[in-house]
């Protein structure tokens, strides 16, 4: 559905992005994850066909953004970060008139207009004036526009920026309904909770170049160089930790906050009888499980810290 070669895209001495390469099947929901400044919307931008690159090639559904672009953006529904909304215009007038932009005519334009309300949950603002809109409210209406086309592919840029917690949930509930509909999304974001439960793949960007792109549990995996455990006993937790630090599993002991943070050696694959010598000294044992490896912590692994 989406694919790129090499795509770059400079601005002087500045590499907004450096030869990017993607692969996306359809039905993926691509989380593209990277700091302000770091080539998302560069690279988003001239997916859509809104940016010339200076170098490489992109495909969506099998054209190029070279030799039809039009084509293209009948294909694309593209969601910028920021965008204006008329102030004399209700929100069903809002849609119908980018409804006749993209030539949707007849009595199937309101209805068309009425689903999509629907299916961001906004039906109950239909006759609302847009600029008496929430932030939260704004950003949905935005993706219901993005939607009137039936677009094959959808490019959110920071969907969820500016939003307060609860509006940031309901834009993450109509993601995961977006990649229930088989569409396929590339949507970017630098706050990374929010992809957590959305994306079947990432990609992390840092100063316009791609350093990491793969499904979820692929990424984790790079990330987790050595596997942690998080140990706690109910006394005597710095002998418990000396006691560990003898193990030949064990590379390394810390304690944190009353939790003895274990880290296995690169090769230990079976931790099983740690629990069982603890217990054998006369240790209660009230807490052992695996370091929980999330995105955050995996950004922070696999990246450093570099931008534009």
């Amino acid at each position: 559905m989406i694919e790129t070669r090499q795509l770059t895209k400079r601005y002087g001495h500045l590499i907004a992005a450096n030869e990017i390469n993607l692969s996306l099947k359809e039905g993926d929901v691509f989380g593209f994850i990277g700091p302000n400044g770091s080539g998302k919307t560069t690279t988003m931008r001239m997916i859509a066909t809104l940016l010339s690159p200076d170098y490489g090639e992109a495909y969506v559904c099998g054209q190029s953004i070279y030799t039809n672009p039009r084509d293209i953006r009948r294909l694309v529904g593209y969601m910028p970060d920021f965008f204006g909304v008329y102030d004399d215009m209700t929100v069903i007038e809002y849609l119908e008139f980018f409804a006749a932009a993209y030539r949707i005519n007849g009595p199937s334009r309101r209805k068309i207009c009425e689903e999509k309300l629907e299916l961001v949950d906004m039906a109950f603002k239909r006759d609302a004036m847009v600029n008496q809109l929430s932030r939260g409210q704004t950003q949905r209406i935005g993706l219901a526009r993005t939607l009137l086309h039936e677009p094959q592919v959808l490019l959110l840029d920071e969907p969820a920026s500016g939003l307060d917690p609860r509006a940031r949930i309901e834009i993450r509930n109509l993601l995961k309904k977006l990649g229930e509909l088989k569409k396929t999304v590339i949507v970017s974001s630098h706050i990374l909770p929010e992809l957590a439960d959305v994306c079947t793949r990432v990609g992390m960007i840092e100063k316009g170049n791609l350093i990491i792109d793969g499904y979820v549990d692929e990424v984790m995996r790079k990330a987790r160089q050595q596997l942690m455990l998080q140990i706690r006993v109910k006394a005597n937790q710095e002998r418990a930790a000396a006691l560990l630090a003898q193990h030949p599993s064990i590379d390394k002991i810390d304690i944190v906050k009353g939790t003895i943070e274990a880290t296995l050696k690169k090769e230990a694959l079976d931790y099983s009888d740690l629990t069982t010598v603890l217990v054998q000294a006369g240790f209660q044992v009230t807490l052992f499980r695996e370091e929980e490896v999330n995105l955050e912590t995996a950004f922070m692994a696999l990246t450093k810290g570099l931008v534009q």
